[in-house]
């Protein structure tokens, strides 16, 4: 990591030596939510950032993909790069064609940059509205960037919290395209599966079927902390009914990924062959691990 580009204290290191998963992955799984960070020296960090992330590369990142099983990344652009997404074409362009991207873009691009993307192998947009992560963004601009990208076929991801479902719930509805919700809204999971924020997000993905939701991130929902030593199978256990919940409710509508490298953790750092191993338990059958895995990202991010 480049000394000019101190990563944000506190923060921990990703896995060096994840385990190998148990659970075999079907061929051609895709790992659909993960991100690569400068290296800083070369890609430099945004300066409105609101952290500073360890180095990532893509070189580690497609190491990853090869020892846990994956044939395919989702490359997402994450807040520390901003609106600068060289590290992320860079990524999609060096993978031979086993990578797509969601990047990041603010209202003042050219159609000849979000076609130059598209070629890369672009096809969604990120919002992002974790208010500690990013600083407002006025809706009209938006929504007028979701038009654009509509013309290509892409999709938009929202990042939000449960909490502000209701405030973002009409915004959302008129989204032009695809939308594809993170890490199913951050839901509080020591609250009831069938609790209100949780019935409203599903409620929600019921009404729109244009809806998608990532079924990922159990490390960052779980309420029970760093899985014990002896007990890694029944590791994020309060994570698994939110997650079942939506694969089996919406299966042609749901992506997993592994979010390496994980950034913003400061509690644990999840070994990602134990994320793998979590799979099973949310898709309990060949066919809804092959819709999560293969059948639903090759149509999202490869179908077009």
């Amino acid at each position: 990591m480049s000394e000019h580009f101190p990563k944000s204290p506190g923060w921990l290191d990703w896995c060096q030596n994840p385990s190998k998963p148990r659970f075999q992955l079907p061929a051609g799984s895709v790992d659909a939510h993960c991100h690569v960070f400068g290296p800083g020296e070369r890609f430099p960090y945004a300066i409105e950032r609101k952290y500073t992330p360890c180095d990532a590369s893509k070189e580690q990142l497609f190491a990853l993909r090869d020892h846990l099983g994956f044939e395919r990344n989702v490359v997402v652009q994450a807040t520390c790069h901003g609106a600068d997404n060289r590290a992320l074409v860079d990524a999609c362009l060096s993978s031979g064609g086993k990578a797509r991207g969601v990047a990041t873009v603010k209202r003042n691009v050219s159609d000849q940059e979000l076609d130059a993307l598209h070629a890369a192998g672009i096809r969604g947009v990120r919002f992002n509205f974790v208010k500690r992560l990013v600083d407002f963004t006025p809706r009209e601009e938006l929504i007028e960037i979701a038009h654009r990208v509509a013309k290509l076929n892409w999709h938009v991801v929202v990042y939000f919290e449960a909490v502000d479902l209701p405030e973002l719930w009409d915004f959302f509805s008129g989204l032009p395209t695809t939308v594809v919700i993170d890490h199913m809204g951050r839901p509080d999971v020591t609250q009831p599966v069938d609790g209100r924020d949780f019935e409203l997000l599903v409620k929600f993905m019921r009404e729109h079927a244009n809806v998608w939701s990532k079924v990922s991130c159990p490390e960052r929902l779980s309420a029970t902390g760093k899985p014990a030593l002896n007990g890694e199978q029944g590791a994020y256990q309060d994570v698994v009914p939110f997650a079942r919940r939506l694969v089996e409710t919406f299966p042609d509508r749901v992506l997993w990924g592994t979010d390496w490298p994980h950034p913003n953790l400061k509690n644990h750092m999840p070994d990602d062959g134990l994320l793998v191993d979590f799979i099973p338990r949310i898709a309990t059958t060949p066919e809804l691990q092959r819709k999560l895995l293969v059948d639903n990202p090759m149509r999202l991010y490869w179908g077009k």
